[in-house]
């Protein structure tokens, strides 16, 4: 019995991503089903629905319901100078290549509320190379860019935020660039200065830009193979010769079909290089 009401699950859960695709155009469909049935679990009880078909109705007839159910499908969870290593790596060892580069673009591509923004924003300002770079934030949840826009966070998450600063090799105080009221820590607006927030689809859409570095992290995981290696041909595509890659610490490109394209900059760092043969 137990078996055939999950068969009946999946297919209601099937059916709501593809009303969900055909009515707005977000394309959940390529994301690994384990994680899809954890987050629309959560979905369904805080809607208070019985079923995904009762979901999918409300979700269809009622628009007030979709940026907060994009909110379940998205993952918003991240830090600044999350893994700080990772952030060092750029620092000691990406930085020095991309200095040789009269102007630069940097892509954080699902940046959610905009952490891993500011941690390249601070230390670009601190490398001396925020003047002559351009970021480039997106995301396909709009609250989640409105976030990422405002910089503020959570007052209590700024110990460790400056923990991993600290880590990743900061020349500074973090409280160097933000300001505090209201239990709540703003960050410099300066910071996000020259930066673009965009809506942007790694399911559904093209190629952005002539980046000099992508960094996408902890994202990856949440796709099946297939969706996986379009993302990552659309970084290949996205990134100008011998441009770099950043990755999540449990994603690599082992068994991409775009794996030629790169070569292993920093394999413990998850950093890649696109060769100068990468087309």
């Amino acid at each position: 019995m137990d078996a055939t009401i999950n068969k009946v699950d999946d297919l209601e859960l099937k059916l709501l991503l593809e009303a969900l695709y055909q009515r707005y155009h977000y394309d959940f469909r390529g994301y690994s089903m384990a994680s899809i049935r954890r987050r629309m679990k959560l979905a369904k009880d805080a809607f208070d629905c019985a079923s995904y078909s009762m979901l999918q109705d409300r979700m269809l007839h009622d628009p007030s319901v979709l940026p907060r159910l994009l909110s379940y499908l998205t993952v918003q969870v991240s830090e600044m100078f999350r893994d700080p290593h990772y952030f060092r790596a750029i620092r000691e060892k990406v930085i020095p290549h991309l200095r040789t580069y009269p102007s630069l673009k940097v892509w954080i591509a699902g940046c959610s509320a905009g952490e891993e923004l500011y941690s390249l924003a601070i230390l670009f300002r601190e490398e001396g190379l925020e003047q002559k770079t351009m970021f480039y934030a997106t995301d396909i949840n709009q609250e989640a860019l409105d976030r990422a826009e405002a910089g503020v966070y959570a007052r209590e998450r700024i110990q460790l935020f400056s923990e991993n600063y600290q880590k990743a090799g900061g020349k500074s105080s973090l409280a160097d660039y933000y300001t505090s009221a209201y239990g709540a820590a703003t960050f410099d607006k300066t910071l996000r200065q020259r930066t673009v927030f965009s809506d942007h689809s790694l399911v559904t859409d093209a190629v952005f830009g002539e980046m000099n570095l992508i960094s996408c992290r902890n994202v990856l995981i949440y796709f099946d193979r297939t969706l996986q290696d379009r993302a990552i041909g659309l970084f290949k595509d996205s990134l100008m010769r011998k441009g770099f890659l950043g990755l999540g610490a449990k994603e690599n490109l082992r068994f991409s079909a775009h794996a030629s394209s790169f070569i292993e900059f920093s394999r413990e760092d998850r950093l890649y290089q696109k060769t100068e043969a990468g087309r």
